[in-house]
């Protein structure tokens, strides 16, 4: 009777812990975060931007400073308004880039958007950034191919501004500036 009180007690005393334990889901998605990380990816977890909110991941490939990308959002159409224009099968525009975009980076477009799991719900794209935001659905190996072609991706669509980058100012032209 004494052991089945003492196991008892101990049991109580160990049960806490293992729910901290992480599950496998979770160590998979750590493994999964890490290694996108590791590769230059930031990761970052918020608020959806699908009407329907809730909270999401998204992985940002940085556009470099000097290299501002084009602003554009496309949705999955699984989860998009049929009233937002088609892109390809499967994807409608949320928002267009202003200028269009050149051949390259459109083939690259095409090839990312068409390979990506079925719990990618939107692409979207900064000044800042390229974003991916998703499910997780899939273990550090399996992703590496999509995360290539997203590198690919941003490398192809950086320097490629909605906006022209605004003009120099020669020296006449600032000294008249100042004089206002």
């Amino acid at each position: 009777m004494v052991w089945l009180i003492i196991a008892l007690v101990i049991g109580l005393m160990l049960s806490p812990m293992m729910w901290l334990r992480p599950s496998s889901q979770q160590k998979r998605m750590g493994r999964l975060r890490q290694a996108v990380t590791n590769a230059g990816v930031k990761v970052k977890l918020g608020d959806s931007p699908l009407h329907e909110g809730g909270r999401m991941a998204s992985y940002r490939w940085m556009y470099p400073g000097e290299y501002p990308g084009p602003r554009f959002v496309l949705v999955r159409e699984a989860v998009a308004s049929d009233a937002l224009k088609p892109f390809m099968h499967g994807w409608r525009w949320r928002i267009e880039p202003l200028r269009p975009l050149p051949g390259e980076a459109l083939a690259m477009l095409e090839l990312a958007l068409g390979e990506l799991p079925v719990d990618a719900q939107v692409v979207e794209s900064s000044r800042d950034a390229l974003t991916l935001w998703w499910g997780e659905s899939l273990g550090a190996d399996a992703f590496e191919h999509h995360r290539e072609n997203l590198s690919s991706l941003q490398q192809h669509l950086a320097g490629r501004p909605d906006e022209p980058a605004p003009r120099k100012l020669g020296v006449r032209e600032m000294r008249d500036q100042a004089r206002r």
